[in-house]
């Protein structure tokens, strides 16, 4: 799928994109909430607790079943922050990393407030979504990073040193932007998790996971959108961790059967090129998304953030009918992201008919207001 902003989108290309984005999202939330009652268990503890093919379904976590961390709150606001972008794009005021850390800021803010009381017009709709309101173990890089008005760039990160999957997991959205060239996703990438995540594992990897959903968004094999990231990467100064784990995950499909212990190999420190590398295998070796993603959670790393990455790759390359409907059934917030999914598709397809020089809605810039 190759069209560009302003492209006229046919009725088929519209519904292929929209099943990619539901695919991508949904994907992402299903597989960080499989993977969020075992994350940062050994893989002794997993298999004691729930028998001897690890985690096979959904289990209990933060008090029920089906229930998301901060992976998917993040990730839900870095899809409101590229809407709301577009939307000022029409005042002239075009930056969207500064329109995502306006986001990202808004997620801050509901980890700190009970809810959703005190919210103002300008935060929007998504801001007012009461379960977002949830505490979900968000690591100190986030809190910290997301602490103050500063916002982090790749050349003034905010935590230098951080190299986790956390900025990695929420860039989903990022892919989903089929009008833009690879190299430009993939700076939009860089500079939005830089605003948590100032190490160059950290940031480059959000990068290269935004080229491969951007790749499969728009039709191209998990193989090809690796390959098209691998050569992106090569530019860029620190690129060498990522590359090289990127090509140990193409090396380990090669490998025989997938088991527990290769992906835990291919983890390593639960650094996040490693939890990326790991991802990128389930989704190439996965018969099939519940077994992909049931491969990505069982292990000693972080399961939920390499559940989220493997159900972002998962659901861009085969869309949303393909993700197991038991899980979505019992997914939280599922109509929050059914919605905002939309919402997203919506504006990238027909944004000028809702902002445009011709027109605009006033219900569509309640939700996504320019302010």
């Amino acid at each position: 799928m190759g069209a560009t902003a302003g492209a006229v989108w046919g009725r088929a290309e519209q519904q292929d994109f929209r099943s990619r984005v539901r695919g991508t999202l949904l994907g992402a939330a299903v597989g960080d909430a499989l993977g969020a009652p075992v994350d940062g268990l050994d893989l002794d503890a997993v298999r004691r607790e729930h028998g001897a093919e690890g985690l096979t379904d959904l289990a209990p976590a933060h008090g029920r079943r089906g229930a998301v961390t901060h992976l998917t709150q993040l990730t839900l606001f870095s899809v409101d922050g590229l809407i709301r972008a577009q939307v000022r794009r029409d005042t002239g005021a075009w930056h969207p990393p500064t329109d995502l850390h306006r986001a990202y800021l808004r997620w801050a803010a509901t980890q700190r407030d009970w809810g959703p009381d005190l919210r103002r017009e300008e935060d929007g709709w998504l801001a007012r979504e009461e379960w977002l309101y949830a505490r979900r173990a968000a690591p100190r890089a986030l809190l910290l990073g997301l602490g103050d008005a500063t916002m982090g760039t790749p050349q003034a990160p905010k935590n230098p040193g951080e190299r986790g999957p956390e900025a990695a997991a929420r860039s989903a959205p990022f892919g989903l932007l089929v009008g833009w060239e690879p190299q430009l996703v993939a700076q939009l990438a860089v500079e939005c998790a830089a605003q948590t995540h100032g190490h160059p594992g950290g940031y480059l990897t959000a990068g290269a996971y935004a080229v491969i959903v951007h790749g499969l968004a728009r039709g191209e094999s998990l193989d090809a959108a690796v390959q098209r990231a691998l050569a992106l990467l090569a530019a860029r100064p620190g690129h060498e961790p990522v590359a090289a784990a990127l090509q140990h995950a193409l090396g380990a499909v090669r490998q025989g059967l997938p088991t527990a212990d290769r992906v835990t190999e291919l983890i390593g420190d639960a650094a996040a090129e490693g939890v990326l590398a790991a991802a990128v295998y389930c989704a190439l070796v996965g018969e099939d998304v519940r077994h992909g993603l049931r491969l990505a959670v069982n292990h000693g790393g972080p399961s939920a953030a390499a559940g989220a990455l493997t159900g972002g790759l998962l659901g861009a390359l085969h869309g949303e009918t393909a993700l197991p409907p038991a899980w979505l059934a019992e997914l939280e917030g599922r109509p929050t992201v059914l919605e905002l999914a939309d919402d997203f598709a919506m504006e990238m397809t027909q944004g000028p008919a809702l902002h445009g020089p011709a027109g605009s809605s006033p219900g569509w810039l309640t939700r996504y207001p320019r302010a």
